[in-house]
């Protein structure tokens, strides 16, 4: 029998109810061995996340203002979850431990991390597992990077002493021993990582939704859910917005070959979305788009010179001038004579004057053109390379709905379309893409 590997996100573990949920989907089935839990999330509209409390006090400290309400907020919420759950942990010792690392001057990473620990413990102690610490087994780098080798041996050798255990996500450690979490949502890499150093048979990712849908509901009424998805897909839907799973934690489960399925802990029957390396055309069912996603508030920057493909070091300037102004840049398309640079607009801030000035005193555009407001939507799937006319589908949509493609962009894998659009077009584009590809095959 296999293993498998949960990670439950924060909605998850918001109070004793849902951990009830937990410890059902858990008990169910026997190769459910190692738990990966985020710090509570909110309970009701309203209510605060644990993390954002610890974040507050840690900020209250810093500058002087009384911590002890928000501190004593985030204590009750533990205090409610073990008295109701029948476990005794001795929190009274953790919390006053944690207040004073807090007043001692301890860095955010530590207090912000201090959710997801007591969560583990409360919940080990109510699975009556191991409670496996992630400090010192998820190991960063001095450059604060994951050094991914180090912490697969870690945490394999530990966890080869645990027949079961639960874990807390979020963070691991720096070489001196100190507290470093990832970027929020990181519990999704945490998961990923336990699921490779015990070669799991699949990661389960439990969250308050049912998997993927092609495309976003609070757009288009009922859209299709995606069952199978590869990696590669699921990359580029989480780039452009589909936000179920912590991009980064794919690379962890691709490496180790494990598939990765996301479930709802409110409806543990559904199946959800299985993310695999590859999807066949008949597991997908013949279906050509697999989804549509994107973000509003792009600003692109078009750039016009004759010969500008002859001009060597032409676009290694552009790029240039632009890191120098803090900017990403997202996409680059470009022809003989033109290219346009594609940024958020958020990043730009009031530096689009200085950076237009820059542009035209190194690199002597006979044209530059900016184009504000704009909307970037990726239509991905396996099916598209290999399909006559997805193209045609595609523009023609558009057409009938009156909306007007400023930009296309399409990747070398030839796996999804980028379009850009104005932002008062995004959710129209988007319903008639879905309307033209929702049953296409």
């Amino acid at each position: 029998m296999g293993v498998k590997v949960l990670k439950f996100g924060g909605s998850s573990v918001a109070d004793a109810i849902q951990l009830a949920k937990v410890k059902g989907i858990i008990d169910s089935d026997p190769a459910r061995r190692y738990v990966v839990v985020s710090a509570p999330g909110k309970r009701f509209d309203g209510d605060s996340k644990i993390t954002d409390l610890l974040y507050l006090c840690k900020t209250h400290v810093d500058h002087n203002v009384a911590y002890d309400q928000v501190f004593q907020a985030v204590c009750d919420r533990f205090r409610a979850v073990e008295a109701v759950l029948g476990v005794d942990i001795d929190l009274e010792k953790e919390f006053s431990e944690i207040e004073e690392n807090l007043k001692n001057g301890a860095s955010a990473d530590y207090v912000a991390s201090r959710g997801e620990y007591l969560t583990a413990m409360l919940v080990a102690a109510f699975l009556k597992w191991d409670f496996v610490d992630t400090a010192g087994l998820i190991r960063f780098d001095k450059n604060g990077r994951l050094d991914d080798n180090a912490t697969d041996e870690a945490l394999a050798a530990a966890l080869a002493k645990s027949e079961r255990a639960v874990l807390p996500g979020f963070y691991g450690s720096n070489p001196d021993g100190s507290i470093r979490t990832f970027s929020r949502g990181g519990s999704d890499i945490t998961g990923s990582l336990v699921a490779r150093a015990v070669g799991a048979e699949v990661y389960e990712n439990w969250t308050d939704v049912s998997g993927f849908l092609m495309a976003d509901p609070r757009i288009v009424d009922d859209p299709v859910p995606i069952e199978k998805i590869s990696y590669m897909e699921l990359r580029e839907l989480s780039y452009m917005g589909a936000s179920v799973l912590h991009e980064d934690a794919i690379y962890p489960a691709r490496r180790g070959g494990i598939p990765i399925n996301i479930r709802n802990t409110n409806e543990p029957d559904n199946p959800g979305t299985t993310i695999l390396a590859d999807v066949s055309a008949e597991e997908r069912g013949g279906r050509v788009v697999t989804g549509i996603a994107g973000h509003k508030d792009f600003v692109v920057i078009t750039l016009y010179k004759n010969r500008m493909n002859q001009e060597r070091g032409f676009v290694r300037r552009l790029l240039t001038i632009l890191e120098d102004y803090g900017l990403h840049v997202e996409h680059l398309p470009s022809g003989i004579d033109t290219i346009s640079a594609v940024a958020v607009k958020k990043e730009i801030g009031e530096q689009m004057e200085e950076i237009l000035d820059e542009i035209q005193r190194k690199l002597s555009p006979e044209r530059v053109e900016v184009f504000e407001d704009m909307a970037l939507i990726a239509t991905v799937g396996r099916g598209m390379a290999k399909r006559l006319g997805v193209s045609a589908r595609l523009f023609g949509a558009l057409s009938e709905a009156g909306v007007n493609v400023r930009m296309i962009d399409q990747g070398s894998s030839e796996m999804n379309i980028i379009i850009g659009v104005k932002n008062a077009d995004f959710e129209k584009a988007i319903r008639a893409i879905y309307g033209a590809f929702a049953d296409m095959r």
